[in-house]
């Protein structure tokens, strides 16, 4: 054989090991004992649509992992933050196994509806209202839910400070403000500097209508940026904290009380205020029930608790594609994972598959209404089983679904309504 043979022999040999490796491996399998039991959890329920399960067992020990967390230290407060978890009996829950009655809103209709149905919390707007939103609600509020006690408004600039100055006038109302500080986010708030100073100028000459709450800062930029970066940041958010209070403690001391709201951070960035004295209360959510965009070192003893439910339509052996059915077999013979296709009920979820393994969504068939999915022979549920996929992010996604299962030890113990706009 000449060598030019036997090197073109080698090179095709190379060539064949090479896309043999290329080729994707099996990566199909069953339910895991958990999801076993949810299943058929489900179907002794006779659970027929999409449906979003809250796991007991698992957010009780995340609640129980954040206050021992914020208690370690220099001891902070809990505020709930309610987007996160847009269900009013899922907030009460989570509220009365931490031992808090503080919660934080960021839509107006969500405002009414805790304040009607919970008249025992304190609320702290989670961002600036319109002045729109303002007068809605004191026009809309009834009940025994005192704003003047019980309120906090949320106010970025001078312009709304002198907005809700004459909302308070006009209604003749004592507001309480919590003026919003930009720690580092730069997503508006004050800084610790002249416009600070006025916004405190101008409550302290008007309290017969306006009251000082506290301030809220907010560092979602900090579990964003790489790490080597985030510990030097993290300083700053506390010395512009810092500087803030500072400001209010040297220059407006009659507007300075201990038990002022100093809110700060986030479920990301909880557990890097023990040792701050400035913030005495953390607001957090989105941990205790984990969704994927949490899945984080510093969380990594929290528990996934929430998932989404959805029954199997249609299962077909094989995998096609509309127009193209000749190209069918050649992708089912290069990818295992392509020789089964399922069609479940709803879908384009913020969301990813979670049970069974190596189910993924097929780019034909991307669909809120029937979405396709990709597996290889190894998984094996059927028609009526269920496909278990685990949110990205919680507040969207629970807002989606009329009732939440609340699940405990593989029983259906509780459905709990979500937050709507007719909530109020």
């Amino acid at each position: 054989m000449s060598l030019s043979r036997r090197a073109l022999l080698a090179g095709s040999a190379a060539m064949v090991a090479g896309l043999a490796a290329l080729r994707p491996s099996d990566k199909g399998g069953h339910y895991s004992d958990y999801f076993r039991s949810l299943n058929s959890t489900l179907q002794k329920a006779g659970i027929d649509k999409p449906s979003l399960i809250i796991d007991l067992d698992r957010l009780d020990r995340n609640i129980d992992r954040l206050v021992a967390s914020i208690s370690e230290g220099s001891h902070k407060d809990y505020r709930v933050v309610t987007k996160s978890i847009p269900s009013a009996p899922l907030v009460d829950y989570v509220s009365k196994r931490a031992g808090t009655q503080s919660q934080m809103v960021f839509h107006r209709p969500f405002l009414q509806a805790m304040a009607t149905q919970q008249p025992q919390s304190n609320l702290l707007l989670g961002k600036p209202m319109p002045i729109a939103a303002a007068h809605k609600f004191y026009q809309e509020h009834r009940g025994p839910f005192d704003p003047e006690r019980q309120l906090q408004w949320l106010v970025d600039t001078p312009e709304r400070m002198a907005q809700y100055l004459q909302l308070a006038q006009d209604r003749g109302e004592r507001l309480g403000i919590n003026l919003e500080l930009d720690v580092g986010l730069h997503r508006g708030g004050f800084e610790p500097d002249s416009g600070l100073y006025s916004a405190l100028r101008l409550i302290a000459d008007n309290s017969d209508h306006l009251a000082l709450t506290g301030f809220m800062g907010y560092d979602a930029h900090v579990s964003a940026i790489p790490t080597v970066l985030a510990e030097r940041e993290m300083a700053k958010v506390k010395q512009r904290y810092a500087a803030a209070v500072h400001l209010l403690q040297a220059d407006f001391p009659q507007l300075y009380r201990p038990d002022l709201c100093f809110n700060g951070a986030g479920s990301p960035t909880f557990r890097l205020y023990d040792g701050q004295e400035q913030i005495n209360e953390v607001a957090a959510g989105s941990c205790l029930v984990k969704p994927t965009d949490f899945d984080l070192p510093i969380l990594g003893d929290f528990e996934a608790a929430s998932y989404i439910a959805t029954p199997v339509l249609k299962r077909l052996i094989g995998s096609k594609l509309p127009a193209l059915e000749s190209a069918g077999s050649l992708i089912r013979a290069w990818d295992v994972n392509k020789r089964q296709t399922y069609f479940a009920y709803g879908g384009k979820w913020m969301a990813k598959v979670e049970s069974p393994p190596g189910i993924t969504p097929h780019f034909a068939y991307v669909s809120s209404n029937q979405q396709g999915y990709n597996a290889s022979e190894k998984v094996d549920i059927g028609v009526d089983d269920y496909l278990f996929l685990r949110p990205t992010q919680s507040e969207a996604v629970l807002l989606q679904f009329s009732d939440l299962l609340a699940v405990r030890n593989g029983s259906i113990v509780d459905r709990w309504p979500v937050l709507s706009e007719l909530s109020a």
